[in-house]
């Protein structure tokens, strides 16, 4: 088991109702366990973000599912601009 921390931000805090949580997962945690997982806790709103959005695992961007998690994700939104 592992526990990982959580921060979200602008539509991802929206979605979780809070800006930052501890997530215990089981087995050697990947970044689509995490997925699923806070899709099954906060539904269809922070399943509309982790699908356009960007995960940020200990200072590197990934969308790889199979990637292992460190100790901090931060959830963020689509950017606009250019």
């Amino acid at each position: 088991m592992a526990i990982v921390t959580v921060r979200y931000f602008a539509a991802a805090s929206e979605a979780a109702g809070r800006e930052e949580e501890q997530i215990l997962l089981d087995g050697s945690p990947s970044l689509g366990g995490l997925r699923d997982e806070l899709e099954r806790r906060y539904g269809e709103p922070m399943a509309r973000v982790l699908r356009s959005g960007s995960f940020l695992i200990d200072g590197r961007v990934s969308r790889d599912p199979d990637r292992p998690l460190g100790a901090a994700v931060d959830i963020l939104p689509p950017f606009a601009g250019g």
